[in-house]
């Protein structure tokens, strides 16, 4: 499985709202340039957090983006959803009755295997874990 651009960069957005929001709306100009990315590329992905109930636009002077919920009743797999959809591997292991091979196929089990693996990751990782890194420098897979 791959995660494409959207769901690394929704990621980054939804720490960046989390670390900088303090409860005042966060414009996409200022995460675009504290993430050097562009401006109407995020926009293409705070919309899909925003259909996933992620987060919500304030308009006006003083508008911008705020979460909907506590970063710690936030999680990797939400995000991940939001931006990329499914996590599984291939359709039937999230849902067996995607392939009426399912149960005859020596190949289901790694499938479902590796979608528990992925989910039980994302499901146990909130934002709140993600920005107390942020904060402390530490990336976690270093000796930062």
């Amino acid at each position: 499985m791959k995660i494409s651009t959207k769901g690394r960069y929704g990621l980054r957005i939804m720490i960046d709202l989390a670390v900088h929001a303090d409860g005042c709306c966060v414009s996409i100009k200022d995460i675009a340039e504290r993430e050097e990315l562009s401006d109407k590329y995020l926009e293409q992905i705070i919309n899909l957090l925003s259909k996933g109930g992620l987060v919500r636009s304030v308009r006006g002077a003083k508008g911008g983006y705020l979460l909907t919920r506590p970063p710690e009743d936030i999680t990797v797999e939400d995000i991940l959803i939001a931006t990329e959809g499914s996590l599984a591997p291939v359709a039937c292991a999230a849902d067996s009755e995607k392939c009426e091979k399912f149960c005859d196929c020596a190949t289901s089990v790694i499938w479902s295997e590796i979608y528990k693996a992925i989910v039980g990751v994302v499901r146990n990782i909130t934002l709140k874990d993600l920005a107390e890194r942020t904060n402390s420098g530490a990336c976690g897979t270093c000796n930062a």
